[in-house]
């Protein structure tokens, strides 16, 4: 006996695939100005070079790979935690809370129990001396999400010299193609459904997600990170978490807010504010936006909200 309802179900499934494939394939709008990705742009210690690659809506084109040491050339990375209570704002990085940058000196440290409003912080000892990782052991247990009680109330800081075989590949469409709907980003570490790095810097320095802050102060550590928004860890090397103006910058000739880096899409990401300090009234929910002069591109979120861009507009490698 046919089993008419089997076949129903089959042709349907098969209808489903096929819709949600020349979905896959669409593209939103095909901009006046599409501005390529400028492989000169990036700094003496990366290597730029051409490679195939398929793009996450299907299509086929050419991306520049570009690989890095996962260090900084142009900037000097770190300090990330003072050492003392009595240490001022140079000893130590900053630290992002409800939308603001906070400098983490001595005094920071010696307040956290105010500052959280829990007796339970006490990152120092009678002489006010600081509790810090100092081996690269220490670093990674301090920085496991089930850390444990030994290394409670520790500021972790991991330092440049463990990670000196890292290097870090990334694969950017030559071409930015503007899709359909936005890319979410996952909220894990790399990997998942979507994407999960925003971007990268001119040196070859990741943009990074959201650093999970909850995570970190419910074990009672602190992470900092230096004056750049970046910090270390050892799988992922040095990241940012914020953009302050540290890294290279690329100025606009028309007043425009300075160009930093490139999306994983391949459209260009700018400083929050133009020369004037003011942010574009006009930017979508990836906080995008286009002009005649430089396509769609970026303009990242406040160093203090702990983030850069909300979601890829464009299509990116998987």
């Amino acid at each position: 006996m046919v089993n008419y309802k089997f076949f129903a179900l089959l042709f349907a499934a098969f209808a489903i695939a096929s819709s949600c494939s020349k979905k896959k394939q669409e593209i939103l709008i095909t901009d006046e100005i599409v501005v390529d990705v400028d492989a000169s742009l990036f700094l003496e210690g990366t290597t730029v070079s051409i490679v195939p690659c398929t793009l996450s809506n299907g299509s086929e084109t050419e991306c520049y790979q570009i690989v890095t040491t996962s260090t900084a050339s142009d900037h000097q990375m770190g300090p990330w935690c003072p050492s003392n209570i009595s240490d001022g704002e140079e000893a130590g990085g900053i630290w992002l809370e409800n939308g603001q940058v906070y400098d983490v000196d001595g005094a920071f440290i010696e307040n956290l129990a105010s500052f959280y409003d829990d007796d339970t912080w006490m990152m120092y000892d009678a002489n006010g001396d600081i509790f810090v990782t100092s081996t690269k052991e220490d670093c990674i247990n301090a920085a496991n999400p089930n850390v444990g009680v030994e290394y409670q109330n520790f500021c972790v800081e991991c330092l440049p010299s463990y990670i000196s075989d890292l290097s870090q590949t990334w694969l950017i469409p030559i071409t930015p193609v503007r899709l359909t709907s936005p890319n979410n980003f996952t909220m894990g570490p790399r990997g998942g459904r979507g994407p999960n790095v925003r971007g990268i810097a001119f040196n070859g320095i990741e943009f990074s997600g959201a650093a999970p802050t909850d995570a970190i102060l419910s074990a009672y550590t602190l992470a900092p990170f230096d004056d750049a928004g970046g910090h270390i860890n050892v799988h992922q090397g040095y990241h940012y978490h914020a953009a302050t103006g540290t890294s290279t910058e690329i100025p606009q000739e028309d007043g425009h807010a300075a160009m930093i880096g490139y999306a994983m899409d391949g459209h260009s990401i700018h400083t929050q504010l133009n020369e004037s300090g003011e942010e574009p009234s006009d930017l979508d929910q990836c906080r995008g936006h286009y002009d005649d002069t430089r396509g769609y591109h970026y303009h990242v979120d406040a160093a203090g909200n702990n983030n850069f861009i909300d979601c890829l507009a464009g299509a990116y490698v998987n």
